[in-house]
């Protein structure tokens, strides 16, 4: 079906009322730059899941975070995005600009560098990401351990996506009738691991790529599959995805890490839905090596995040958007990070304000 013929057939769409969830954060921002939201009629409704990582590392995580860069000696190696998160009393940048020294990288292996070239500094690695993310991380390790650095260390937050697509239709509060699945993702645990969406949830799902037109594919098949009835999974980005995803990916990830119950911002904690490092390389888990207790978070007075992360609401319906809460003044995460839906909803959709 030629792309004109898909736009056609999603405009004029008339089935029943829909609620549509993408997953990424990355096909956020690819919806509202296409415009894509403006094509569907105003019964089908897209709504943003918890797919940024950066907005659902929680509160805990970046007061360590802020607590170990105080620390005599040490360097926190971090991507950029992860500045401006709100801890529950400060920010990596304000620490910074206290003085701690927090270097931007681009790579997990940026960081395993910065250690090799400063052999009398501890370098932490913050280590957050869903499963995309996560082999990179593994592999910085590795390689620390090959180089026999004594002194790299990760401070690891990974998450996967298909425990918590999970806990959101268990939910009581989270109403979704499909999902266009994180193509990034996908190319590593594969096609197959969403399966549980058709077979646990008589849903459908199809796995899209980012571009304009594999995302209105996606959705074209997406509304076709629930019209129809049919509860399936479907690889709409074969040209990258497989069935079983990247062996060697999923071994290098198995290597070092082990499941384990993670806490998601604004979603709490839910089990078997985060990485760990395995005891072997417990050596370079900065919490094992050197833990640290923080006081337990404060609540954000105001902040909605929590409800835009499980689609509960639109970020315009929480009371701080694009008032006290902006990009160069973000109160909640979901501003900060350039995939964070809030951030993509105030550069992009302001007219609906």
């Amino acid at each position: 079906m030629k792309i004109t013929q898909v736009i056609d057939y999603l405009k004029s769409y008339d089935g029943r009322q829909l609620k549509l969830m993408e997953v990424c954060g990355t096909h956020t921002v690819a919806i509202f730059r296409a415009g894509i939201r403006q094509i569907l009629p105003p019964h089908v409704e897209l709504v943003s899941g918890p797919g940024c990582p950066v907005c659902v590392t929680d509160d805990a995580y970046i007061d360590k975070a802020i607590e170990y860069s105080l620390r005599p000696n040490t360097i926190i190696a971090t991507f950029g995005d992860m500045l401006k998160v709100p801890g529950s009393r400060s920010s990596l940048s304000l620490a910074q600009a206290e003085g701690a020294d927090i270097r931007i990288i681009y790579s997990p292996l940026d960081a395993v560098d910065i250690a090799r070239d400063n052999p009398d500094r501890r370098v932490i690695f913050l280590a957050v990401g869903f499963e995309t993310t996560a082999p990179t991380a593994a592999a910085a390790v590795l390689t620390a351990q090959s180089m026999r650095l004594k002194n790299f260390f990760a401070l690891s937050a990974h998450k996967l996506v298909p425990p918590v697509m999970r806990a959101l239709l268990d939910s009581n509060d989270t109403r979704v009738d499909g999902f266009l699945l994180p193509g990034h993702v996908a190319v590593v645990i594969g096609a197959d691991a969403f399966r549980f969406l058709s077979t646990d949830y008589k849903m459908s799902g199809v796995v899209a790529g980012f571009e304009p037109q594999e995302i209105l594919r996606a959705l074209d098949r997406l509304l076709s599959s629930i019209e129809e009835h049919r509860a399936e999974v479907v690889n709409e980005y074969q040209s990258v995805v497989r069935a079983e995803g990247n062996p060697a990916a999923q071994s290098i990830l198995d290597r070092v890490y082990e499941v384990c119950d993670a806490d998601w911002r604004g979603i709490g904690r839910i089990a078997q839905s985060g990485l760990k490092m395995r005891d072997e390389f417990s050596s370079f888990d900065i919490e094992r090596v050197d833990p640290i207790e923080v006081e337990p978070p404060t609540k954000r007075t105001g902040c909605r995040c929590g409800e835009v992360l499980r689609g509960v609401i639109d970020p315009i319906d929480c009371p701080l958007f694009g008032k006290k809460c902006e990009p160069l003044n973000p109160i909640g995460p979901c501003m900060v990070s350039v995939e964070g839906v809030c951030a993509a909803w105030y550069k992009y959709n302001r007219s609906d304000q």
